[in-house]
Formats: structure tokens, sequence, C-alpha cells
């Protein structure tokens, strides 16, 4: 399940789902919370941005238009934790997942997702400058298998709680994949990051679980890809397969075929089996789009395949070179 902004879609926050989790997804206009359907499993994943309360200081920077002398506290942490605090209840999601966490703060800046809104299960995610972490409500979820930390994914397994405390099944058994990719000119990392986060939650089905239908597992991978539908993690994801023929920013991301050890997985915002009412797929980042003024051609193909700087950026560029050179 979703709930997200009624936007144009976007390129880098996505959330795939496999075919049987498929079956769950609803589409809803944000704010909703997200209704209680027996049996399924819903999701809230949520790019915070770093800075949070430490480390760090550019947020002002993100605003657009900028902010105004009397605008400033808007891009402070403790304003914006009260928009989380109220939009992350509204929502009431039964597993949030949360990127770009400061360790350096992280329990005092994220204490209200225990204290207010009762969050009373944590994992986050073991090193790094900014990470991701996974909270859940254990009335409603408990992990099935400890937490596992791979290459900036974190893999939670989840079984369903039962009401009537009757004896776990396969059906009972969800696999969260909460990732932050790697950023930047870094396609064949992030296809090396989804591949063995993946496969960790196969491998958990198959040998530690002992489900039935590892192949058909119900995963949810979700968080900041840093690339969008047309990038390499996507394709491995939605097709299966990915070979040195494919390109991104000019580049292969493999040296040999990866095959995904489990069925092709879909985008939850534009899923066929969703209705939204003849609307278009939410967005999950909502920014002006530059590509079609920046790279020669003016489409993204050009730009995953054979990425030019355009005229315009070039004059531009020269000219800051002729200035300060």
């Amino acid at each position: 399940q979703i709930s997200k902004p009624n936007h144009r879609p976007s390129s880098s926050r996505l959330t795939m789902v496999g075919v049987r989790a498929a079956a769950s997804c609803q589409y809803l206009v944000s704010p909703a919370t997200l209704p209680r359907i027996p049996d399924a499993l819903s999701v809230l994943s949520y790019n915070v941005l770093l800075p949070n309360s430490q480390d760090g200081w550019w947020n002002y920077k993100m605003y657009l238009p900028p902010l105004g002398p009397d605008q400033k506290s808007f891009s402070t942490w403790e304003h914006r934790k009260s928009l989380l605090r109220e939009r992350i209840g509204l929502i009431d999601a039964d597993v949030v997942c949360i990127q770009e966490v400061s360790p350096l703060s992280f329990e005092e800046d994220f204490a209200f997702m225990t204290d207010d809104l009762g969050y009373d299960g944590v994992e986050i995610f073991r090193k790094g400058r900014f990470r991701p972490a996974t909270f859940w409500k254990t009335d409603r979820v408990e992990l099935a298998n400890p937490a596992q930390h791979k290459d900036r994914t974190l893999l939670t397994t989840f079984r369903m709680v039962d009401d009537d405390d009757t004896e776990g099944t396969d059906d009972d058994y969800w696999h969260v994949l909460n990732c932050h990719l790697q950023a930047g000119k870094q396609g064949g990392r992030r296809v090396r990051q989804m591949v063995e986060g993946v496969t960790t939650a196969f491998k958990t089905s198959k040998n530690k679980l002992f489900e039935n239908d590892p192949e058909n597992l119900k995963l949810i991978v979700c968080g900041d890809f840093n690339g969008g539908q047309e990038c390499g993690a996507v394709e491995y994801l939605e097709k299966g397969v990915i070979g040195p023929d494919f390109l991104e920013d000019g580049e292969k991301v493999s040296s040999k075929e990866k095959v995904l050890p489990i069925s092709p997985m879909v985008d939850a915002a534009s899923a066929n089996c969703i209705d939204r009412g003849g609307v278009p797929p939410p967005a999950t980042l909502v920014v002006p789009e530059l590509i079609s003024i920046m790279i020669d051609g003016g489409s993204v193909e050009t730009a995953y395949i054979e990425p030019r700087f355009s005229k315009v950026v070039l004059d531009r560029l020269h000219r800051i070179y002729s200035t300060f050179a």
C-alpha cells in the first residue's frame, strides 16, 4: 500500500513489489490513512533528508523559491520533524522505512516514532554518515528473522501478528528491503547492491524460513534508488535480467548476465493492477525537470545511453571558466 502526492512521476524514490504483493496495492491520494486489510502489510517509505538536527547545514538550499528571512524556520529540523510526526502518524503504516538519518542524533531525532506514534520496533543501518532505518509496530508485525545489513540495503522479514495466536504460515511472511543506493555515476554498483539485497531476501525465504514458494515471496523493495525508471537497478527488478548490453550514463552496469532469483517485480505506484481513477501515477519527488535543458536532444534516453551537454550548458560553463579560471 502506498500514500504519496498526486503529481507527475519522478526519478529516484521508488517502491517495487513482487507480483503477490502487488495484489495488495491500493492508490490513495495523500494525505490519507492507510486502511487495515487482513493479511496485507502497509509500508511507508520516506527520505527525510540529511541534515537532521546535527551534521550539516545545507537544507535551506533545497527550497524553491528560496526562503525569505521570515521563512528560515521552515528548513530547521524542529519544524520538519513536526511535519514528519504529523504525516507519518496520519498514514499509520505497519512498517516505516526511512532514509538519511544521522547516527549522531538518531535516538533523539526520532524518539517521536516510539513515544508518540507507537513504533516500538526499530533497526538502523550499521554504518555510514546517513543511513536507512526501519520502524514497525510490534502489535501488528514481528521479526521472523534478524535484520540483515548489506551494501546500503537493510532487509527486515516480518510475520503478521495474528489476533488468534495461531501458528504462522507462508502467507504470514513479508520481506522489506529498505534501500539507499549509491549516488552519482555508479550504475554498476547500484545494480550489485540490488542483486545482493534481493538475493538475500530469496535465500532467507528458501533456506531460513523454508517458504513453499520462495521464487514468489512477498517482497517490497523501497527507498532511494538514486536512479529513475530507466536505471539498471530498476531494469533488473522489472525485467528479471540484466547484462553487459545495458548502458547507464553511457557505461555498462554489468560484465555478465545477472538473473533475478524471483519473479519480476512491478512499481507499486504505476502497477496496472491499481485503479487510479484515470489519473497518472503519483510522484515520489516533485522537482523541476532539467534534463531537457541540460542534455543535447532533450530526452531521458539520450541522458542515459549517450549523455552530452546541450549548447546552453556548454556556453555557461565556458563563461564560468573564462571569468574565474
